[in-house]
């Protein structure tokens, strides 16, 4: 299966500790990162007939490239991943799924809406650090 591509908001905030929080537990390296303003993602997310410019979400690409690649966004996509982290987490990602989609969905939203002004907001996409490089897609 090739990497899940997680795809986040380069200059939020909230977005950029959500891709820190993902680097200190995946210790297997599952997840490439890009972020929605590069090149990267907006190929990927053209080919599932979408547009960077009208997310203001994370998604996760599954199988990139592949005949069957598929999009998950909001708390879907963070259940995706947090299934991807451990047993812990797998836990977490359990009892998310229990709460209804449209729940879930509506408090991500409340947060996703007011995440700059919360968690604020990068001039430009963060570097990540050398250890990392390799997992970003939009070097």
């Amino acid at each position: 299966m090739p990497h899940p591509i997680l795809l986040y908001d380069g200059v939020c905030g909230l977005c950029n500790r959500l891709v820190q929080f993902v680097l200190r537990r995946d210790a297997q390296g599952i997840f490439k990162f890009a972020s929605l303003q590069s090149t990267v993602a907006q190929g990927l997310l053209s080919r599932e007939g979408l547009n960077a410019e009208d997310l203001d979400t994370v998604g996760v690409v599954r199988n990139p490239g592949a005949d069957d690649q598929g999009l998950l966004v909001r708390s879907d996509a963070v259940i995706f991943v947090l299934t991807h982290l451990g047993p812990f987490w797998k836990i977490a990602a359990s009892i998310l799924k229990i709460v209804p989609r449209v729940v879930r969905n509506w408090g991500y939203a409340a947060i996703a809406k007011n995440r700059y002004r919360i968690f604020g907001r990068f001039e430009t996409c963060p570097l990540p650090s050398a250890e990392t490089r390799s997992r970003f897609l939009d070097q």
